[in-house]
């Protein structure tokens, strides 16, 4: 397992580079959040997590659900990383017959823990995996992967409620807070505010960190596993489309088309980056 500062740093960037390779066939993809959240994974699946990618349904593990379901590219290279399928799977991504759909599903893919895509239903599944594990005497954790424009839903904050109030502490939420959702920033579009602070009036154990920085991640981890009478929340300040050079600083970069030269650019780009942490 991946366990240094520097090997997770560049897994998050073998993650970025793997989830552009497997968009290539396509020329269009969900770029932007699956560009934003590739640390946190990197820190997930490389440290974190206790996992088998040999056994994807070992009934001990910790489970992941990514409630913004569009950033399947992201954790479906971060699996494919970890070995839970061939890479090559990567190249049938969201076509006929593929095992890697648009949108996470756990009938389809290993390594999946949880359906999702319809914005807001994933804090309502996470909690029900947190007390379902707690219920059976399990110590793994439920890790949940939030949108901040999927903030705007009230499931959001009815589960919020409800997990406060059942002091669900083995459940782990991230906000990839990038700042921007589908059609424009989200202060423009439902402003947010403090998202730190709405989760403390909720009683939630809140945290707040850079999202592309491997050691805070790490260490905010930490601390939400030591807090086990309340679900923990760590708001991710990220850049969305981060690493990737025709997305990293669009406003549009929820779901982009792209040609083969800006492909190239950044793929180019990604693995110069690689080159230099290697160093």
């Amino acid at each position: 397992m991946e366990k240094s500062e520097k090997d997770l740093a560049l897994f998050a960037y073998k993650i970025r580079l793997t989830a552009l390779e497997s968009l290539k066939h396509l020329g269009f993809g969900h770029i932007g959040g699956a560009m934003s959240i590739a640390e946190t994974l990197a820190v997930l699946y490389g440290k974190q997590m206790s996992i088998r990618p040999e056994d994807p349904e070992w009934e001990n593990r910790d489970w992941l659900v990514m409630s913004k379901g569009h950033c399947g590219p992201a954790l479906y290279a971060a699996l494919a990383l970890k070995g839970y399928f061939p890479k090559s799977e990567l190249e049938t991504m969201n076509t006929g017959g593929t095992s890697l759909p648009s949108h996470c599903d756990r009938n389809k893919t290993a390594g999946i823990d949880m359906s999702t895509g319809s914005l807001g239903q994933g804090m309502s599944t996470a909690i029900g995996t947190a007390m379902g594990n707690r219920l059976r005497g399990r110590s793994s954790y439920t890790y949940l992967i939030l949108g901040d424009g999927e903030c705007d839903e009230g499931q959001i904050w009815e589960g919020a409620l409800f997990a406060a109030q059942h002091k669900v502490g083995n459940l782990i939420a991230f906000i990839d807070y990038n700042k921007q959702q589908l059609d424009g920033y989200t202060k423009d579009v439902c402003d947010l505010g403090d998202l730190k602070q709405k989760f403390t009036d909720f009683n939630w154990h809140a945290q707040e960190v850079d999202g592309h920085d491997i050691k805070q991640i790490d260490a905010a981890i930490q601390a939400a596993r030591a807090e086990t009478q309340k679900p923990s929340v760590i708001v991710l300040h990220t850049i969305k489309g981060k690493g990737c050079s025709f997305a990293e600083g669009q406003l549009y970069n929820h779901h982009m088309n792209f040609s083969q030269e800006q492909y190239e650019a950044a793929h180019e780009r990604l693995i110069q980056r690689l080159k230099e942490m290697e160093q």
